[in-house]
Order: structure tokens, then sequence, then C-alpha cells
């Protein structure tokens, strides 16, 4: 089984990599080749999506945005009959759109976001949020193991991405909780470790804001998720809610992300949102 994989950034390189590792035969691309060139070793860097899509029987986005995968799914042109495995997150109306697209060249189309950040990628312990018709599942399921270690599958193409924007909503708010929290003990004058001390091993307790405070405290922010993505998926949330549900946090955590990533830090992971509750430069 050939897959060609498009887009190997922070997410896409380490899940190419481990599908190499489980004995697929692997093309990658991106737009930038310099990021896809570790993957040699393992894998072919193509020339072009078109050159990797050629002849592959699967083809993977992982792109940044619905902008960047539709216009990545142009120039691939894969051929009728391929799969395409989806698993950007571009929200309701983009995956509409691809859905559409692949309609269109006569591609099956499984929309796949997936719940995990850079360690996870790498470990291969992402949860696929798998969405499309039946018959895809058998030829979709070795590229889903190889990446995860959870597969849900959720029905029609577009409930993938559905659900990936609640999961969305409960991260961004766990982030922005941990930095409103260890914010508002600096401004009191207590030890912000406090914090995450005494909700350790209680019903309070959740890992993640040991993980994204543990950066906060620090004052470093190495890239398990951008906080330009993770400013992007925010706004996703906010879209989808339209006026349906006040989603009063996400757009909170939108305004602190939109906030740093202007003061230059959209590099840093999400957890630099901290310096927007903190104020600090």
């Amino acid at each position: 089984m050939t897959v060609a994989f498009l887009g190997t950034g922070i997410m896409g390189a380490p899940m190419a990599a481990n599908l190499a590792k489980a004995g697929l035969d692997v093309r990658v691309w991106n737009r930038t080749r310099e990021k896809a060139e570790p993957l040699a070793e393992v894998a072919t860097v193509a020339g072009s999506a078109a050159s990797a899509a050629e002849g592959a029987d699967i083809l993977v986005t992982m792109l940044a945005d619905g902008s960047a995968v539709a216009e990545t799914f142009e120039a691939a042109s894969p051929a009728s009959g391929t799969l395409w495995l989806q698993m950007s997150t571009v929200g309701l109306d983009w995956t509409d759109r691809l859905a559409e697209m692949a309609e269109k060249a006569g591609v099956v189309f499984v929309d796949a976001p997936v719940l995990g950040t850079r360690q996870p990628a790498e470990q291969a312990q992402l949860q696929v949020l798998a969405s499309g018709p039946e018959e895809a599942r058998p030829k979709a399921t070795p590229v889903f193991d190889a990446v995860g270690v959870k597969t849900q599958w959720l029905g029609p193409a577009g409930q993938g991405s559905r659900l990936k924007l609640v999961m969305n909503a409960w991260v961004l708010a766990l982030t922005n909780g941990t930095a409103e929290s260890l914010g508002l003990a600096r401004a009191l004058d207590v030890d912000p470790a406090l914090f995450l001390e005494t909700i350790k091993g209680g019903g309070l307790d959740v890992g993640y804001a040991h993980v994204k405070g543990a950066a906060m405290l620090s004052g470093e922010y190495p890239a398990a998720f951008p906080a330009g993505l993770a400013a992007k998926d925010a706004r996703l949330v906010v879209e989808a809610a339209a006026d349906d549900v006040d989603v009063a946090g996400a757009k909170a955590v939108l305004a602190h992300l939109d906030a740093v990533v202007e003061a230059g830090h959209g590099d840093e992971d999400m957890a630099a949102l901290y310096r927007a509750v903190v104020k600090d430069s």
C-alpha cells in the first residue's frame, strides 16, 4: 500500500515516520522541502504534491488550514478511486467544501482529524476521529493504527470535524483556565506553583494543567502545538458556535492567543497565552 503524505510539519512529520515504521510505502511532500528532507531515510521525498500522489493508494493531508488543504489537493490531482484521509483541523465549512471537491474528483473522502500534539504524534498515541463511508474503513485502518492509539468511527464525513471542535473547546478552556489561575495567584502574591500542587491527585486534577502549567511557570514554550495554530482552532470553535451557544470561554482564549501571536510569539506553544493573561510583553 502506497501512502502519499502531504504536509510534514510539527504533526505531519512524526505521523509520516510512523507510517513508514509500520511498513507502509510512504511518499512525503511539504511546501517547504527542508521540512520533509529529514524523512528521506524512511520515505520518498517528492518534489511536488502531484508526484507524491501519482499512483498512490491513499492520500493523507495534514496541513495548517482549509485553504492550504484545498490548494494542495488540487495540485496533487489524485486519481479517481484514491482514498483521501483528510486529517487536518479545518472546521465545518471547509470540511464540506473539501468533501465536494473529493466527490467531483471521484475520490473517496474520509474526514479524520486527530487529538494530540507533537509528543503523542511522535509516540503514535494520537486519537483519530474518523468519519466517512463505511466501505473506506478497512483500507484506512492500517494508516490510523500506525499513527494512533485509538480510532473512533463516527458516521458520515463531517462528524469527525464536529467532535474535534468540541474537544478543542475543552482543551483551549483548560489551557486558558490554567493560565488565569496561575496569573491570579501571582497577582495575589501566592506562589503559582501552589495551584498545581493543590489540585494534584484530587478531584480537580487534570494532567493537561500540569503540562501547560509547567511551561507557564518556566516561561519557556517549546512548541508542542503552536499558538498560531491554536488561535486558528479557537476561531473555528467560535465560528461553529455562531449564535447557537455562547462560547465566551473560547472567545477569551482566542483574544489571548491573538494577542501573543500579534506580539510575535505565534511559533511558541499555545501555553504562551499566559503572556497575555499576565500582560507580559
